[in-house]
């Protein structure tokens, strides 16, 4: 029986030993001591320990842990430590998570104001953007339509040349007549003339015969 009981004991204190490390529980603070009991007069108090210091397990022995801090030994009565985490502990790491997601979001309320501030440059360079290629579209429509009225404006060129040309062929045409018509006008008041001038003469003539021909 009692080598049954030797041989639990030795799997707790194995079994404590694993858990390397404990914290003072949320109380008051807790004694350290240079003997696993308590002694007033002369007092073996070595320290005293404030919730949630952090200890190394040594030894385990009747309610006491032997536990050591920083470079100092002693014993503490085992109902005031825990291997849990301590409340305060945790509310200090949740202080310092706090703190540095409050540093994070400032950080990033000042990553925000400059994107911002980007963004606002951004559409405005966008709004800019947009009147030129507004502009840009309407230069590009008037363009397109002056091309389009210079083509019909050469179309309507050539057929005036063309038209001119004509034109100019039937007045070269009616000039060629005009002077044909000259020629045979000029021709024909020369023969007329000349057919006045021989009736004339065979007019005197005959004029003259009868006259000589009265005298006689």
């Amino acid at each position: 029986m009692k080598h049954s009981l030797f041989i639990i004991f030795l799997l707790l204190n194995s079994t404590i030993n694993a858990a390397s490390y404990v914290y003072v529980t949320d109380m008051v603070p807790i004694p350290m001591r240079s003997e696993n009991k308590i002694q007033n007069n002369p007092s073996n108090l070595i320290k005293m320990l404030d919730s949630g210091t952090k200890l190394e397990i040594l030894a385990t022995e009747d309610g006491w842990t032997k536990v050591r801090f920083e470079n100092t030994t002693g014993w503490m009565i085992s109902r005031y430590l825990t291997s849990n985490t301590p409340a305060r502990i945790r509310l200090e790491a949740l202080q310092r998570n706090n703190n540095s997601n409050k540093l994070s979001l400032s950080k990033q309320n000042e990553k925000n104001t400059i994107l911002e501030g980007l963004t606002a440059n951004l559409k405005a360079k966008n709004t800019k953007l947009s009147i030129q290629i507004g502009k840009l579209e309407s230069e590009k429509k008037h363009i397109k339509q002056t091309y389009q009225d210079s083509l019909k404006l050469e179309h309507e060129n050539k057929k005036l040349k063309t038209t001119a040309l004509q034109l100019q062929s039937e007045l070269q045409l009616l000039e060629n007549n005009n002077t044909v018509v000259q020629d045979a006008s000029a021709r024909n008041w020369f023969i007329v003339g000349a057919l006045v001038l021989f009736f004339g003469f065979i007019m005197g003539f005959i004029s003259q015969k009868r006259t000589n021909n009265r005298r006689f």
